[in-house]
């Protein structure tokens, strides 16, 4: 088992393991993929036999992205580490690769010198396995806002380095 930066050739796999949660984050496209790929600040894979089951997309701020959680916090913080989304395969759950994935995000956050983590999860419907696991890491609710045509709430959630 390695976490690796996300190479090209990962793209399908990220993809398939998107659309397996797309139920807790938006949907993605191959366009759009690359396209985040190109803004992000960290992406990596964690690879088993091979293949990229867990990644972990996240941006600086600063960046063209239009997503309204993104933005938020664009408005709200000066510099900041925005984790657009995180995906643990269904099959790979429950093995620590999601506390993998954060613990080697919060490292690079600390050695770029980044004062603070972002993130949000759903709280309408709630998401309560990931309500939980962002606690564990000192993550705090720093505001809340509607999403997907005032369909779904989110907690917009920080924790400072």
């Amino acid at each position: 088992m390695i976490t690796r930066d996300v190479q090209p050739d990962d793209f399908a796999h990220i993809l398939a393991l998107n659309e397996e949660s797309v139920h807790f984050l938006s949907p993605l496209t191959a366009e759009k993929l690359a396209w985040l790929d190109g803004l992000s600040s960290y992406h990596r894979v964690v690879e088993v036999d091979g293949e990229a089951v867990a990644f972990l997309l996240a941006l600086r701020e600063g960046t063209a992205y239009d997503s309204p959680n993104y933005r938020w916090f664009a408005e709200h913080c000066e510099q900041f580490l925005y984790i657009d989304r995180v995906v643990v395969s269904s099959k790979s759950r429950g093995q620590g690769l999601g506390d993998r994935l954060y613990e080697d995000l919060i490292a690079y956050a600390r050695q770029q010198g980044v004062p603070q983590v972002t993130c949000e999860f759903y709280i309408d419907p709630p998401n309560e396995v990931s309500r939980r696991f962002h606690r564990k890491y000192r993550f705090r609710e720093v505001g809340t806002q509607s999403v997907a045509a005032g369909t779904k709430r989110v907690s917009l959630q920080s924790v400072r380095l």
